[in-house]
């Protein structure tokens, strides 16, 4: 083939393009994200999240959170995500810089989490949502290896949970969360993004424009339709055409009186 290298270059440096193009330019773009500075507030946002709440970032990669839960509000009016109490605003870029691996996902099994630890009407606390990953519920699977039952030595932990039924672990038993449940929690609540960045309100729509030539005044009301002169059906049987009586002739207007006269 002659022109084989010719071609394998063509191909390789359209290939080069595209990528450094969407990779290196996406890069570019969003890599270099810092937080905002709200001179009102005296802060900045996003805010770092803890360490505990960093390692629980990564129990929740492990266990496949993804699988079932978003981490991305719909800008409000493309859904009913404000709605839902999900979140005020969409999700914006700036929002995961501090994040490990953002978990976006694809798949709304379980209710979005962008902004589980604001979460409206009533934000969670620690203990429901480890008895949630303890108990599960037909709906939540039940993570119980990441809790500890041991006995109690003493007085009972502070941080025990308080189980009933057929949940409760014993008579002189308890069920502790592990550390592992403990930072999954903390990484949990920290999911806040309350604040209102600028890229994240909506675009002001446009005024509309006036046609040219278009007047502004009301138009005139339709004229009325004339009456018919053709007689109606009951007309016609009532009053036959031979029989009908003679109507006189209107007389002419002043105007027509002065052609005739001419």
């Amino acid at each position: 083939m002659k022109n084989g290298p010719l071609l394998f270059l063509g191909l390789f440096a359209a290939l080069s393009i595209s990528w450094g193009a969407i990779v290196l330019g996406t890069h570019a773009q969003i890599g270099a994200l810092t937080p905002y500075y709200d001179d009102t507030e005296g802060a900045s946002f996003p805010k770092r999240g803890s360490g505990l709440a960093a390692q629980g970032e990564r129990e929740y990669i492990a266990l496949g959170c993804v699988a079932c839960h978003t981490q991305q509000v719909r800008r409000p009016g493309f859904g009913v995500d404000d709605l839902r109490g999900w979140g005020d605003r969409q999700s914006v870029a700036r929002d995961y810089i501090f994040q490990f691996r953002p978990q976006l996902g694809s798949l709304r099994l379980g209710p979005d989490l962008a902004n589980f630890g604001d979460r409206k009407p009533n934000p969670p606390d620690a203990d429901e949502l480890y008895k949630l990953l303890y108990a599960g519920t037909p709906a939540h699977p039940s993570y119980r290896f990441l809790f500890d039952r041991r006995r109690v030595v003493g007085e009972r932990s502070l941080v025990a949970l308080n189980l009933t039924n057929e949940l409760a672990p014993g008579r002189g038993y308890e069920v502790v969360p592990s550390s592992k449940a403990e930072s999954l929690v903390a990484y949990l609540l920290s999911l806040k993004n309350g604040y209102t960045y600028p890229e994240a309100q909506p675009a002001a729509a446009p005024a509309p424009e006036k046609k040219a030539g278009a007047s502004s005044e009301k138009a005139a009301p339709a004229a009325t339709k004339a009456p018919a002169t053709e007689p109606s059906p009951e007309t016609e049987k009532s009053n036959p055409r031979g029989k009908r009586p003679e109507q006189a002739v209107p007389a002419a207007a002043p105007d027509e009186n002065k052609k005739q006269t001419k």
